[in-house]
């Protein structure tokens, strides 16, 4: 619960409306009132919900069997929830690390020369996938024919 009260505190309405044209105010204003009143309606529930008391349903409801196929599916449910959350932990350390090499190649194009200046030996430094092998393929593409 306190992950979704976060990430609803994380959106800024007021550089979101700099950005919203004028013809679409009202979606906008209508968009921002629905997140408030559900974002109220978050932070209203308890942190953890309430424990179900199984015994006092099996006392109370009249068909036998029921609430015990309901109690599997709850857990059965609960156990999706906790596997999903471990998925999707895997899932962000994942793209943290993409983002961390994304960040790196992007560092590497800022701090390159540009292309108007750079020389076919500047070029093959900086990708080496563009550098011909001449001695493996000595005619002209320089490259397997596979590759092109």
């Amino acid at each position: 619960m306190a992950g979704r009260r976060a990430a609803l505190k994380a959106i800024d309405w007021a550089a979101f409306a700099e950005r919203v044209p004028p013809n679409q105010r009202t979606m906008f204003n209508n968009l921002k009132t629905r997140s408030d009143a559900i974002a109220a309606k978050l932070t209203s529930l308890p942190e953890k919900p309430p424990a179900i008391d199984w015994s006092y349903y099996r006392s109370v409801v009249a068909k036998a069997g029921m609430v015990d196929e309901f109690e599997k599916k709850v857990s059965l449910h609960l156990c999706l929830l906790v596997f999903q959350n471990k998925t999707a932990s895997a899932y962000v350390e994942a793209s943290k690390a993409r983002i961390a090499q994304y960040e790196k190649e992007l560092e590497k194009f800022k701090n390159m020369i540009p292309f108007d200046q750079m020389t076919i030996e500047d070029l093959n430094d900086t990708f080496p996938e563009t550098k011909l092998d001449k001695e493996k393929h000595p005619y002209w593409p320089h490259k397997p024919i596979a590759d092109l």
